[in-house]
């Protein structure tokens, strides 16, 4: 992979995040929030492995995959803004980040409702004769639910085109997994489904696209769907004001020590890259996100016709 590209597109989406939770704090960010920091080598290993016409699935903490399939950031961030110019004029917020033209079908606020559109998605490219992969993304929480179950047993039965990506940063909201469910590695629930899995370093940005190439292109070639489990880390709390005091001192400083930008970042200078080049892209990419900030902050809310246009009340 273009490990350059790559550690440029997850700055952009850690200084995106960043910029989100200072705006929701002046208070231009209404309803919910839930950063991806710390988790961006997820969202761009799996990116970077798809084809444009793939299917994407993600959760309310969408923020890195939508941009790193190629969401305009300005429209993301107006999106979040509640805007006119956003993604979806303004209606769909932080949490519903969607754009079916990119494959992005669909950022879902309910805990693993991603999973069955997913299969839905990908049982309807098989019919279709198409070569599309649906990816679904979803974190450790989901992984308790019907729906979790039933999507996997399904996609096995019908040996759907499918991935399933766990981004298993340990808590369930405010619930560490050992507190909620009996193993740590979920990737395990697969072979209820006679499924293959995979459990991957979700930090490091190399090894999340070599796992997600291998598995996408198992799916493209009709050999049923793939379970890859993320194991990764949220720096942040659960959602908008939430400090995260309930995880151990101990334990947030040893994930934030395998930050994935600094390992991405590592990688860099072995390869040789100059520190000062790497220092240049990372100020073009703080320009580029505080220029799509201040657009759209300056832009129109949405009139009244257009808030009730498209929604069914």
């Amino acid at each position: 992979m273009d490990l350059i590209r790559a550690y440029r597109t997850m700055y952009m989406i850690r200084e995106f995040e960043e910029t989100i939770q200072k705006l929701y704090e002046k208070g231009l960010v209404h309803g919910s929030t839930h950063l991806c920091s710390g988790q961006e080598a997820v969202a761009v290993g799996f990116a970077y492995a798809m084809r444009p016409e793939d299917y994407s699935t993600y959760t309310y903490r969408g923020h890195g995959h939508a941009l790193a399939r190629g969401m305009d950031m300005e429209a993301a961030f107006a999106e979040i803004l509640g805007r006119k110019t956003g993604v979806n004029r303004g209606k769909g917020g932080s949490m519903h980040l969607t754009d079916a033209r990119k494959g992005l079908m669909g950022s879902f606020a309910i805990v693993g409702a991603g999973l069955p559109v997913a299969v839905g998605l990908a049982r309807a490219a098989q019919l279709s004769g198409n070569s599309r992969v649906s990816v679904t993304f979803f974190g450790d929480g989901a992984a308790n639910i019907g729906a979790f179950h039933e999507a996997l047993n399904l996609a096995a039965v019908w040996h759907c085109p499918v991935v399933f990506v766990c981004e298993n940063n340990l808590y369930g909201e405010y619930s560490r997994i050992n507190l909620t469910t009996p193993i740590e590695d979920l990737a395990k629930r697969a072979e209820s489904y006679n499924m293959c899995w995979q459990i991957v370093d979700g930090n490091d940005v190399r090894k999340v696209y070599e796992a997600a190439s291998n598995a996408i292109e198992q799916a493209r070639a009709g050999n049923g769907p793939v379970f890859i489990e993320c194991k990764t880390y949220r720096q942040r709390g659960h959602s908008r004001s939430d400090p995260g005091k309930y995880r151990p001192e101990e334990e947030v400083r040893s994930w934030l020590g395998r930050d994935p930008l600094k390992i991405a970042k590592s990688y860099l200078l072995e390869s040789g890259i100059d520190e000062n080049e790497i220092n240049k892209l990372e100020s073009e990419v703080r320009k580029e996100v505080d220029l799509a900030r201040q657009k759209a902050e300056q832009a129109p809310y949405p009139d009244e016709e257009e808030i009730v246009k498209d929604v069914t009340v």
